[in-house]
């Protein structure tokens, strides 16, 4: 491919180049100042116990909840670690595929397409892919139905 002497070189060079500003660029960020807490103490012991809230419903979460009390969703910090408490998690994903919670989106639509590959069986797929795509197509409607 590069017979020409010329060519090796130049090529040498940009490999050489790229890789002296890849070196500068790593010593900009190792050198650039630390930024300070963006709050004082005070704001750090309220933080600290502060109580925990749904992300759904806003409502207080006891301190090692696994599911909200009030809408019954996985609020745990470790439920999608865990094996048989991330089940709900990825069937609370896939309700919501299904049920007009999700943003509009054609990436998000494709998203949800693959995920129903992984998660159910070739005869249940498109009965899973139909309501999908019903609710995507009610969700762009401006009152939801």
């Amino acid at each position: 491919m590069f017979n020409d002497p010329y060519q090796i070189v130049a090529g040498y060079a940009i490999v050489g180049l790229a890789i002296a500003a890849l070196w500068k660029l790593i010593a900009w960020v190792r050198e650039s100042p630390v930024q300070p807490e963006p709050w004082d103490a005070s704001v750090e012991k309220e933080l600290e116990v502060a109580t925990e809230v749904c992300p759904h419903c806003s409502t207080p979460q006891p301190v090692h909840a696994w599911f909200c009390r009030h809408c019954g969703r996985a609020v745990g910090p470790y439920n999608n670690l865990m094996p048989y408490v991330q089940i709900f998690s990825e069937g609370e994903v896939l309700r919501n595929s299904t049920q007009r919670q999700f943003r509009n989106r054609p990436l998000i639509l494709i998203g949800y397409f693959l995920i129903g590959l992984a998660f159910f069986p070739l005869f249940l797929l498109p009965v899973y892919w139909l309501s999908l795509v019903r609710s995507w197509k009610q969700s762009g409607r401006p009152d939801g139905q």
